[in-house]
């Protein structure tokens, strides 16, 4: 009878979101990353991984204002044989790796802006 007297806890089945362009493919693959401890943020990491041929992927956010960033990281993953994707907005960029705060509604607050993103194993 103690069988009958439990409930039985069904975790919600989470729909995955079709992915119809790029900027989803990226959101998604980013999400995925964060969950594992994969998402690499920051110039200085960002290289060492790149260097060390760690990095899976590097997303580059287009609305970087410092030419020389870009032409690091660029330089860096066309020497290492490194995918680059470019992003548009870093604060979208930033937003999708984590660097944000997620208030009660579940809306993103706060958002910091990132400009160079890895994804590790």
């Amino acid at each position: 009878m103690a069988e009958e007297d439990e409930e039985v806890m069904v975790a919600p089945v989470e729909e995955e979101e079709e992915v119809t362009d790029l900027m989803g493919a990226v959101r998604k693959v980013l999400k995925n990353a964060l969950v594992v401890d994969g998402v690499i943020r920051g110039l200085h990491e960002v290289a060492k991984h790149i260097d060390a041929q760690k990095a899976q992927v590097v997303f580059l956010a287009e609305s970087c204002n410092e030419p020389t960033y870009k032409k690091l990281v660029q330089g860096l993953c066309l020497e290492k044989n490194i995918s680059l994707v470019d992003v548009p907005d870093n604060k979208q960029l930033g937003e999708w790796a984590g660097l944000c705060k997620i208030d009660n509604d579940g809306l993103p607050r706060k958002v910091v802006g990132a400009s160079c993103v890895a994804v590790t194993d």
